[in-house]
Order: C-alpha cells, then sequence, then structure tokens
C-alpha cells in the first residue's frame, strides 16, 4: 500500500512539475537550425476546395515527429502577414525547426500546425499591389474561409480533435490581426489565440472583445507579443490596455525588435509551449522581457518602463555618477553597466500617480526621461501605474472643456498670482452661467497639481458626457499664502489668509471674468489634505457662501488643540446654521493607511457630538492621487442638483 501511494505521489509530483514549467522568455540562439539528433516532422503541401472563394486553395500542414494516423492531436492554425502567402513561415521563420526542437525537449505538446494562405480570393498570390483594397478585403473574407472549408477539409483528411478546447490560432502582422479577430469572434472555436505584431486590421478592442466576461471562461490564453521599436506597437498597447481595464488574464510579451521575424519566432517558441496545458493565470504577467513606456515619460523616451506586474524599470544613462538611487518613497540602488547606463527594477508599485526622484551622488534631481510635476515642495518627476478600475479619468471620445491659466492680483496678498480653472465643454458657445467649484491642492503642491496630477478635466469631462455631472467651471486655486506651504501652511494665521484671499480676491476675480453663477447654491468649495483643512476653516466660516463642502484626506489635529478647538467651538455654537446651509458636507479617506485617517475619525466624532451633518466615504490607497481623483469623481457628482 505504501508502494503504492508512493508511486502516485511521484505521478502528482511528476504532472506539478510539468505545470509550473518555467518557459525562457527568449528563443536560445540557433534555435531554429538544423540540429544533429533531432527527430523531424513533416511538412506537407496540401489543396482543399473553398466554396467561400470558389476554387481549390492551398496550405501547408505540419505533423509531428512520431506521428500516428491512429493518434488524435489538437490543431493550430499558424497565419502569415501581408506581403506573404502559405510559405512566409516556412521561408522567414522555420517553424518546423522550431517545433522539432521543442519536442525533442518535451517543451509543447504534439500537435498539427497548419499555415494556409490567408488572403482568400482567387488570385491569392502576394504579389503586385499587396495593399490594393480587394487584397486587404481578402483577409477579411478568410474567416468564413477558415471556418467553412478549411477547418472542416483538415478534420475530414487528420486525425484531429474537433472540441475548440484543442484548437489555436496564431499569426505575425496581417495575420496576428486576422487571429485576434478570428479567435476571439468565435470563442465558440478556438480557445487559444495569439497575434504577434498584429497589424491595423486588428479590430478596436470593444468590437473584439464585447463580453470581457465571456471571454475570461473561455479563453485558455490570449498571447500578445510585439518588438518594442515596432511602428505597429500601438494596436497591440489599446489592445493590451483592454484586457488589463477588464481584467481579462493574457500574456503581454514585449521584446527588443522591431517588424521582423525575430520577434515572430520569438512569438511561435513561446506561444506552442503554452498551447493544450493547463495554464497558470496568476503566472502569465512574468512573461515578457520589456514593460511599456510609461504614459508620464516624455515624447519618445523608452524608460521607465512598466512591467505587467507593475514593476518598474529605470533606466537613465549617468557616466560619472558613482552613486546613482531612485526615491520612490523607498530608495533603490541602481547598477551601472559598461556604458555608463545606470538600472535597476522596483518592486511592484500600486495604482495610479506617484512621485519619483533620481538621487545622483546624494543630490535629488529630476529624471530627464520623465514629465515633472510640482510636489513635495519641489519639482519632481512622476509616473503613472495603470489602473484598472481608472477608466473615468480616460481619454474619451467626448467632448472636451479646457483648462485655462490665469493671472490675478490679489488684493489680499498685494501680487499677481495664478489659478488653473476649467470650463465645460461648450462653454464659449454658451450664453448660460454655470455653477463653480474651488478646489484646492495639498501641501507641497499648487494650483497645477488638479489640472495635471489630479486630471480634473477629464473626470469631469466623462462624467458630463455620461449626464453623471452638471457642467461646472472649476477653479484650481494656489493656496500657498506668503511663502507659506508644507506644516508652515497649517496654521490659523495662515488659514485666515487663505480665507481672506478666497473671499476678497479670487471668487471676485472669477465671478468679473467667467460665465459663473454668483448665489451660494451653484457654489461649492473642497480640497485635499492641506486643501482640505482650508475647506474646514473657510467653508465652516462661511457657509451663507457655498452649498456644498468636500474634505479629502484630512481633520483637523487632535494633538493640536490650540487650533482646533476654536473650530470645534465656533461649529458647535453654529450648528443649526452649518447644517441648514450645507446641502452637502462630504467628507472622505483613503482607508486606514491615509496618514489623516485618525485625526479624521476623531474629529467625526466631534461632529457626532455636536450634531453636524455629514456624509462619509472611504477609498482604499492612502493619501494619494488616486484616492483624490476618486474623490472628486464622486463628490462632483452630487454638486448643483
Amino acid at each position: 500500500m505504501k508502494q503504492i501511494l508512493s508511486i502516485v505521489m511521484c505521478l502528482m509530483l511528476a504532472g506539478s512539475v510539468s505545470y509550473a514549467q518555467e518557459i525562457l522568455k527568449e528563443m536560445p540562439k540557433g534555435y531554429d537550425t538544423v540540429q544533429p539528433g533531432v527527430a523531424t516532422g513533416k511538412i506537407d503541401s496540401i489543396q482543399y476546395d473553398s466554396k467561400t472563394v470558389g476554387n481549390k486553395r492551398k496550405a501547408l500542414v505540419y505533423t509531428p515527429p512520431g506521428f500516428n494516423k491512429k493518434k488524435k492531436y489538437p490543431v493550430f492554425y499558424l497565419l502569415h502577414g501581408i506581403g506573404g502567402d502559405e510559405k512566409e513561415w516556412l521561408k522567414g521563420g522555420n517553424p518546423q525547426l522550431i517545433l522539432d526542437r521543442l519536442y525533442a525537449e518535451k517543451k509543447i505538446e504534439p500537435m498539427i500546425v497548419v499555415m494556409p494562405n490567408g488572403r482568400a480570393m482567387k488570385d491569392d498570390r502576394a504579389t503586385g499591389n499587396i495593399m490594393a483594397p480587394d487584397k486587404v478585403a481578402a483577409f477579411a473574407t478568410f474567416e468564413q474561409d477558415l471556418l467553412k472549408d478549411l477547418i472542416p477539409f483538415i478534420e475530414s483528411k487528420y486525425p484531429v480533435l474537433k472540441d475548440r478546447e484543442h484548437r489555436a490560432i496564431a499569426g505575425l502582422s496581417m495575420g496576428g490581426g486576422q487571429s485576434l479577430n478570428f479567435g476571439l469572434g468565435n470563442l465558440d472555436q478556438f480557445a487559444w489565440v495569439g497575434g504577434f505584431s498584429s497589424a491595423p486590421n486588428t479590430k478596436v478592442p470593444a468590437e473584439l472583445m464585447p463580453n470581457p466576461e465571456e471571454a475570461k471562461k473561455k479563453l485558455k490564453l490570449l498571447f500578445i507579443s510585439c518588438g518594442d521599436n515596432d511602428r505597429l506597437i500601438s494596436f497591440s498597447k489599446r489592445t493590451h490596455d483592454y484586457l488589463f481595464e477588464h481584467d481579462v488574464p493574457h500574456i503581454y510579451y514585449i521584446e527588443p525588435g522591431i517588424h521582423d521575424f525575430k520577434v515572430w519566432k520569438n512569438g511561435l517558441y513561446m506561444f506552442s509551449q503554452f498551447l493544450f496545458k493547463p495554464v497558470d493565470n496568476a503566472s502569465l504577467t512574468k512573461y515578457t522581457m520589456l514593460g511599456s513606456r510609461a504614459a508620464t515619460n516624455i515624447r519618445s523616451a523608452q524608460y521607465p518602463q512598466i512591467l505587467p506586474d507593475n514593476r518598474v524599470v529605470f533606466r537613465v544613462k549617468a557616466p560619472e555618477a558613482q552613486k546613482v538611487q531612485i526615491d520612490l518613497g523607498k530608495k533603490y540602488e541602481m547598477a551601472k553597466d559598461t556604458g555608463g547606463y545606470w538600472a535597476v527594477t522596483t518592486d511592484s508599485i500600486g495604482k495610479g500617480f506617484h512621485y519619483y526622484s533620481l538621487i545622483v551622488d546624494g543630490v535629488a534631481v529630476v529624471d530627464p526621461a520623465s514629465e515633472a510635476f510640482y510636489g513635495m515642495g519641489r519639482m519632481a518627476s512622476g509616473i503613472e501605474i495603470p489602473y484598472r478600475n481608472g477608466g473615468y479619468y480616460a481619454l474619451r471620445d467626448v467632448p472636451h472643456g479646457e483648462i485655462r491659466i490665469k493671472k490675478y492680483l490679489s488684493k489680499t496678498m498685494g501680487s499677481w498670482r495664478e489659478m488653473y480653472v476649467y470650463t465645460p465643454p461648450g462653454y464659449d458657445k454658451s450664453a448660460e452661467k454655470y455653477p463653480v467649484l474651488y478646489l484646492l491642492h495639498g501641501g507641497g503642491e499648487d494650483q497645477r497639481g488638479w489640472a495635471t496630477q489630479g486630471k480634473t478635466d477629464l473626470i469631469l469631462d466623462n462624467l458630463i458626457a455620461e449626464g453623471k455631472a452638471k457642467p461646472m467651471i472649476i477653479v484650481m486655486l494656489d493656496g500657498n499664502m506668503g511663502g507659506a506651504s508644507g506644516m508652515a501652511g497649517f496654521n490659523e494665521n495662515v488659514l485666515k489668509q487663505f480665507e481672506n484671499e478666497l473671499k476678497v480676491s479670487a471668487i471676485p476675480f472669477v465671478e468679473s471674468n467667467f460665465k459663473a453663477e454668483t448665489d451660494a447654491k451653484n457654489r461649492a468649495l473642497a480640497g485635499l489634505s492641506l486643501g482640505g483643512l482650508q475647506t474646514l476653516y473657510a467653508g465652516i466660516k462661511n457657509t451663507e457662501m457655498f452649498s456644498s463642502l468636500g474634505v479629502f484626506s484630512s481633520g483637523w489635529f487632535a494633538n493640536n488643540t490650540t487650533l482646533t478647538d476654536p473650530q470645534y467651538a465656533f461649529m458647535k455654537s453654529n450648528a443649526e446654521k452649518i447644517n441648514g446651509n450645507l446641502k452637502n458636507f462630504w467628507i472622505s479617506m483613503g482607508g486606514q493607511e491615509d496618514i489623516a485617517f485618525n485625526n479624521c475619525k476623531i474629529m467625526l466624532a466631534k461632529f457626532d457630538e455636536m450634531g453636524i451633518k455629514y456624509s462619509y466615504s472611504e477609498y482604499p490607497g492612502g493619501h494619494s492621487w488616486p484616492v483624490w481623483r476618486h474623490d472628486l469623481f464622486q463628490f462632483s457628482q452630487l454638486l448643483f442638483k
């Protein structure tokens, strides 16, 4: 009995090793050349009757080493590009040699590989103008030829498994687009789909996968690959972005390269090793050589790169430097290569926007490859980590408002100041007046924060387009008073100075220069962190001026009774007025990891004692821009209704 159990355990372990087999991220050099002692498969040229086209058509069929007609095999349909035909893979990619060697190393399952001509027309040669409309259209026609003619022929002539779980499709360039279009469009026919350097014929993601939940259930593997310098990478990237947003498991494999067979052979090498085996979806994000350029990179800067698991690769040239680090809250030591480049791969970074700096020989500087942002009291680099639920601030094809930069002479400060003002779509053509939200930044930031880091315009554009928020003006003020920023901004004198600036200078300027409503019901005030304290101070003391207040990641300091006791005393004696004037007193936190959480919790307990009415919201993410973007998204939908 013990011996039987031992054998069973060994078999189970062998199965688990096969399941978790490590796949190299790049095909070894020489892998596609003839190797002595490696058993070879066979390639046949076949013809089949195509009712779709109306004549006989050709294809190549690869059968594996040791092919046995009494055994049934899964089938892999491998498609060529716009300038090729059924022989393109054979001429440029040596697929039979790659597959033979993978078989010899026991890295792939025995399978039949069909290489058809994907140009479904009577004269399907790759001659003349390959971009002619009729030839391009023939690549779309091939879907019917494939489904109605070629697959039935293969299944009638070869010993193959006929269910979708044993049928795969992939291709290069135009064939990559076909594979994604046909495979994802026919999930009842294909469970394994791959696109290598997919071309512009690839459908837009919402058409490619209109039902992501169905795709999750039916797909065994979706594989997308491309070279980092391929001019067509945007088509692969947009598909990946859509899949990421909808949480569809897939491999997004980026490697150094252009639009050529080096990349496509790697695609075949990797994709074929996954086929017709159990797939561990949790491991798919590790299968890439390179990441995607951060959206916050300047123009064509290749680094920083974000890997699918949200680790970040930084690379910078500093040949004379002795020590270089990346400061992302946590410091990462960079390593120098012989070319003077320093590089490091970080841990997985949280969603959304993060400030960071290069530290070169002890001096914190902006990364020249990144856009710069004013934060932490100075100019810093920033990186935007993709966020699956960030579609509400995505750039969409909807009417867009504008961010206007306005200088105004402050009567309270006696100096020129600047505000950023969002005006909604159609503002210039409309004769109507708009309600106004005054929106305040946090400590160490300024009036640029909400416009750049906060994505205010995109959030409101999308909400207005969906009818979820009223068209409004949003005024983003500079809350730094007389040079006081950071902790210096958290005292009553500076808070009082801001109140005066808001009432005496900012609001009158806005109402004189913009089509703004001027009554309390059409005026709101909100802010994050320091801006939240400014909102508490100026808003609560002037509820006759505002119908709504929003306090994001803020609260009166529990350990500073000199500042806070007078505020609570004022609120207690004016509770009825505050409750009567405010339609929305909305307070939010970034969860328990928010540095303001405890202060806010104590403050809300005080409000409860005094009978101050408020609503509370919590969104995980701490004291960070992903939380504040979501705060604006929620709060703006409550206003002026």
